[in-house]
């Protein structure tokens, strides 16, 4: 059987880069199976991969991503399409903090036809960055991002983007109760802020993907995020994509 590859290109915090892509490509040469997967930090051997073959979700990707981070990280972009999907059986509406350039946000939108559910998505982000803010900058950070986002969403009267500092956006802007909730914030405490407004709105059985949880440059949302859900009696997986997940 021929096992097909996903062959990204991006890969973090590499010293010298050509002599790791030198190493990596001189050890998948001697891999029997297919089913390799590379990029994000990520190296997989002999993997199903089966959100490969999933044609409604790699159509949503083909037409969402820009770059060639957005094409590595796309396993990250299946398991949050995959709760997504998830949350359609569970009571209330959507939410990602944050949501940066939209773009995951998208795929799930297109992958799901959002705009047909009854349902709302509701998307945070700061879409900028000054040296008093505590997130780190981002390439795509501007004055101008959080119109261009609003754009990418114009369609569909059923998704609200929300520029704010989270969590004190949330006291104005914010459903009720939740079936998907995604947080990417990079910083601990904005993280556990979003946690304590919005977790006990989640329904029960809905999933929560916690993008930097397991990832050693945020290892303080993974502290941090461990003591908060023990304290409630739960365990955060932490999947080797370097997100955390949490079932309600």
């Amino acid at each position: 059987m021929d096992f097909r590859n996903y062959r990204g290109t991006v890969f973090f915090a590499i010293k010298d880069k050509d002599n790791f892509a030198r190493g990596m490509n001189h050890m998948l040469a001697e891999v029997v199976a297919g089913g390799i997967f590379t990029g994000d930090n990520m190296i997989s051997l002999s993997k199903n991969m089966g959100f490969l073959d999933d044609a409604d979700f790699m159509q949503a990707v083909s037409r969402n991503v820009s770059s060639n981070v957005e094409r590595s990280t796309i396993w990250r972009q299946a398991v949050v399409a995959w709760a997504a999907r998830e949350g359609l059986r569970r009571e209330g509406d959507f939410v990602e903090c944050a949501c940066y350039k939209g773009t995951t946000a998208r795929i799930v939108c297109d992958y799901l036809d959002f705009g047909k559910l009854d349902k709302h998505y509701y998307l945070y982000d700061l879409f900028e960055h000054d040296p008093t803010m505590p997130h780190h900058a981002m390439s795509g950070h501007s004055q101008e991002l959080y119109a261009t986002t609003q754009a990418r969403f114009s369609d569909l009267p059923n998704v609200t983007v929300t520029q704010g500092a989270v969590p004190a956006v949330l006291h104005s802007v914010a459903p009720e109760k939740i079936a998907f909730m995604h947080i990417d914030l990079n910083n601990a405490d904005a993280e556990i802020g979003a946690l304590d407004l919005l977790f006990d709105r989640m329904s029960p059985g809905a999933i929560l993907v916690l993008d930097d949880f397991g990832w050693v440059y945020y290892h303080a949302q993974h502290k941090a995020e461990t003591t908060w859900f023990a304290k409630r009696g739960y365990r955060v997986l932490e999947l080797p994509t370097g997100q955390g997940l949490v079932i309600k």
